[in-house]
């Protein structure tokens, strides 16, 4: 399904070319493209697939990653869920928010007006790693009021230590030049530099996930708003606000995961009024693209018994 997509990324490398996402040419050999649809909301033309009936579990990807990254998991919930995935802003073919509102908040309010726009509000929302971030924003808002949530190897707690006073002043750094996003680029045209990238985070990733990944990774505008996203995020307030979070969460920890501890879950749970912990032995950061029937699971799981509450 996806060898066309594995061979359009190789045949990039080796002419070491790096250009912007664009749909008319990338549509064809994009996971679940005849699902995707471009609803403009908000100031943003934003790209969502939606697929399946039944209730709806709202699916938000992490930084630097797009929809492709669920296409497992969707494609296991869509006979029995109504399945809502964006891009988020300025990832993949979503437009970009003004750099000032590249902010956790910023991207929160951005994803009620387009949960608004569709009118399809969620039972279950699930995030992966900075999406989860952005799911739980959203619920303690009032943008969305899903009956459950499921953080997927959330990125919840600010770092900490030396790490934490040296992170954000280096991403503003690097947000702030401008030929940082393409010399990026550029870099991502080397597949192994790639694979190592995503081995780097604990997974174990695919051909087709390498190939996904760095088409993404490829373009300039996808790098540099990931740059942007890291440069003003900023978990404090979130921290400070868990506890006002009523609804059930689900936080999901993969054991073998190098980008976010398993033991930063433990540490979520503290602040949350109703939560369970679920780890996953032998998966990485990216577990929902490594096993996502398991993870389809847990949502099934979820999902019946946020209808039994």
């Amino acid at each position: 399904m996806y060898a066309n997509v594995t061979m359009d990324c190789q045949k990039s490398a080796s002419a070491g070319m790096a250009s912007d996402l664009n749909w008319k040419r990338d549509a064809p050999s994009w996971p679940n493209s005849t699902h995707s649809q471009f609803v403009d909301a908000g100031g943003l033309r934003w790209h969502v697939q939606v697929v399946g009936s039944g209730p709806v579990v709202l699916l938000v990807h992490g930084t630097g990653a797009s929809t492709h990254s669920w296409r497992g998991v969707i494609a296991d919930l869509a006979p029995h869920f109504t399945v809502v995935a964006p891009d988020l802003p300025g990832h993949g073919f979503t437009e970009r928010l003004p750099d000032a509102q590249m902010t956790l908040h910023g991207m929160a309010q951005a994803l009620a007006v387009l949960i608004g726009a569709i009118n399809l509000e969620p039972s279950i929302a699930v995030g992966h790693s900075a999406g989860a971030a952005v799911v739980m924003r959203t619920a303690i808002d009032g943008g969305i009021r899903p009956r459950a949530i499921i953080s997927l190897n959330g990125a919840l707690l600010p770092f900490r230590g030396v790490a934490g006073q040296v992170f954000k002043p280096l991403a503003k750094f690097l947000a702030l030049q401008p030929f940082l996003p393409r010399f990026f680029a550029w870099r991502a045209t080397s597949r192994s530099a790639v694979e190592r990238l995503l081995e780097g985070t604990g997974s174990r990733p695919s051909p087709e996930d390498v190939a996904l990944y760095a088409r993404l990774f490829q373009s300039p505008s996808h790098v540099g708003a990931t740059l942007a996203m890291m440069a003003n995020w900023d978990l404090a307030p979130l921290l400070r606000d868990l506890p006002t979070l009523k609804t059930a969460v689900t936080l999901v920890a993969g054991q073998s995961d190098r980008a976010i501890p398993s033991s930063d879950a433990v540490a979520a749970a503290k602040y949350l009024h109703n939560a369970e912990i679920v780890e996953l032995p032998g998966l990485g950061h990216l577990a929902h693209e490594e096993d996502p029937t398991l993870i389809s699971r847990l949502i099934e799981r979820r999902a019946g018994l946020a209808k039994n509450n």
